[in-house]
């Protein structure tokens, strides 16, 4: 291990055992990445699905606990920035977790992320699918009535819609970066009217009966009297903006992988924000906090009042504005069920690479130059989870659904923890670095702690839950049982004896270098010297070589 003139970290393969993945290089632009960051949050499925049940905690604040959930995300978003820049690798928080915490760590992190992609997928799904035949039934087609609470018509158009979308995703980098383009235009595009229609009813004929008039104190996080409201609603929050961290596991396929993810993930978490803002003013504006378009009395929430705030509210403005929505929030379920995939499947490549994951997850498709076999898996076991699950319990399937929170504040957390260890050497070199690798990721990292801790006390109460086995919640049996699982399943994988290597702390280390074509802070060339062999003194001298013109052609391009 050597550092560069700025203190940036370079590997070198002191091994000579390892490739690059074969992923396709450059195939992405900022721009791309940033439409992956919004796509996989499904900004339009997660305001229609979340903001009601925040407009249930703490009322007219509700844009404030939006921008009290989107401090911690921010600092998060600058934890993967700083090691993407250093490690621009696609495992990110396995890759990340295991150079700064041992191999161990770093599965289990990989394994969160895995865990909540696939659970994602089975919601994603049941949702797209809901809508499209809501949106139907709404155009005026007579067969699709009821087929919204049809289980049997759910589940089989969910389980075709996830099919779709691993199929994209198989494909190639660059075609789903096409389809996703057309997918955030059209749902942001339906936000903008949505939200604009809202701004025009309160401009031509004011606040309506049971509406909030807008104002500044709306943004006022601490004019929210109950703390257990505004944490139950920031967990809320943190749901809304998972998914932007989607544009460091495509890093490897990006124009300058090193910088432009990190860079996609703060702009994408930035527009996040000011569209959550734009719609949850507009929101409690024209719909009320209860006793106007929008009822929250217990009957009407115990009948899903709170569920989807989006169809009354456009239902005021027209039948039009309905079908647009209900397509919009289609859309946004299948752009993050794509977005999803991607990182997820590429996750596992790296886990493959490294070889902490039997071989077959490294296979890299030889013509779409995509990860094939884990894309296959990721596609299979998510249609596996969600049929079985709505087999099972439609109410088990929302409880899996509700626990995902605990894997995604997980391995968020654990992101920021190896942001501030991996870098520990490196804080003092200048305020900046402190900031951006120390202070901001320890704090967002020490709050989503808190967050998870929080929920699983939440969750453990049957109360909360849609089901319960014995007298704990089915929530936190499936999220904490989620991530055990994952240890036993760890501890059994390294038993294998092609796997030894990796929980050996031997295929992946703070020294391993970074398998990703053209990177400019990875140099792979091998120094390996034979036990007992005497020093190559000119082979030590072309390893240097190497490394001073890797240097020079890094500070050029600065």
């Amino acid at each position: 291990m050597t550092t560069s003139s700025d203190g940036s970290r370079i590997a070198v393969d002191r091994s000579g055992d390892l490739r690059e993945k074969g992923l396709a290089g450059n195939a992405l632009t900022l721009k791309d990445s940033v439409v992956i960051g919004l796509a996989s949050t499904a900004p339009a499925y997660s305001l229609a699905a979340t903001i009601g049940y925040l407009v249930l905690e703490v009322g007219q604040y509700t844009p404030a606990s939006i921008l009290v959930a989107f401090v911690p995300m921010l600092f998060t978003a600058f934890a993967y920035r700083e090691l993407n820049r250093a490690v621009p690798d696609c495992g990110t928080t396995f890759t990340w977790g295991a150079k700064a915490f041992g191999p161990w760590v770093g599965w289990i992190g990989g394994w969160a992320v895995a865990l909540s992609g696939t659970i994602f997928l089975a919601n994603a799904a049941e949702v797209a699918a809901y809508y499209f035949y809501s949106a139907l039934y709404s155009m005026g087609v007579e067969q699709a009535e009821g087929l919204a609470d049809n289980p049997a018509a759910l589940t089989s158009l969910g389980a075709l819609s996830i099919a779709l979308m691993t199929y994209i995703s198989y494909r190639g980098i660059e075609i789903s970066a096409r389809v996703q383009n057309l997918l955030v235009y059209f749902q942001y595009g339906v936000l903008v009217v949505f939200s604009g229609a809202l701004v025009w009813t309160l401009a031509t004929s004011g606040v309506p009966e049971g509406g909030v008039s807008p104002s500044v104190s709306m943004l006022d996080p601490f004019a929210i009297g109950d703390s257990a409201a505004l944490i139950a609603a920031v967990v809320l929050g943190v749901f809304l903006f998972w998914g932007w961290e989607s544009t460091l596991a495509v890093n490897e396929e990006t124009e300058n992988p090193d910088r432009t993810p990190g860079r996609a993930a703060i702009i994408s978490t930035v527009l996040l924000l000011v569209t959550y803002l734009l719609v949850a003013v507009g929101v409690v504006s024209v719909g009320g906090t209860g006793g106007g378009l929008l009822d929250f009395s217990d009957d009407a929430v115990a009948e899903g009042s709170a569920d989807d705030v989006f169809t009354p509210l456009a239902a005021s403005v027209g039948i039009w504005l309905v079908i647009l929505v209900q397509l919009a929030i289609v859309v946004s379920a299948l752009s993050a069920s794509q977005t999803t995939i991607m990182p997820t499947t590429r996750g596992l490549l790296s886990m493959g690479a490294y070889k902490a994951l039997p071989e077959s997850f490294s296979r890299v498709h030889p013509y779409y130059r995509t990860p094939g076999f884990s894309t296959a898996v990721m596609g299979i076991a998510a249609i596996v989870y969600y049929v079985g699950m709505s087999l099972v319990s439609e109410n088990m399937l929302y409880d899996s659904i509700y626990s995902i929170g605990l894997a995604i504040t997980f391995y968020y957390a654990l992101t920021g923890y190896a942001s501030v260890w991996y870098f520990r050497r490196d804080l003092r070199t200048s305020a900046l670095s402190l900031f951006t690798r120390g202070i901001m990721p320890l704090i967002g990292a020490v709050v989503l702690t808190f967050i998870f801790v929080r929920s699983a006390i939440d969750m453990w109460d049957p109360e909360n839950n849609y089901t319960s086995i014995g007298d704990v919640g089915g929530a936190f049996v499936l999220g904490v049982g989620g991530l055990v699982l994952g240890a036993v399943i760890m501890v059994a994988l390294s038993a294998r004896r092609d796997l030894k290597p990796y929980f050996r702390a031997e295929t992946l280390t703070v020294d391993t270098p970074v398998l990703v074509p053209e990177s400019e802070h990875a140099v792979v060339v091998s120094s390996e010297v034979p036990a007992g062999a005497e020093v190559d003194v000119e082979h030590v001298e072309n390893v240097l070589d190497v490394l001073e013109e890797e240097l020079e052609h890094r500070d050029e391009q600065e």
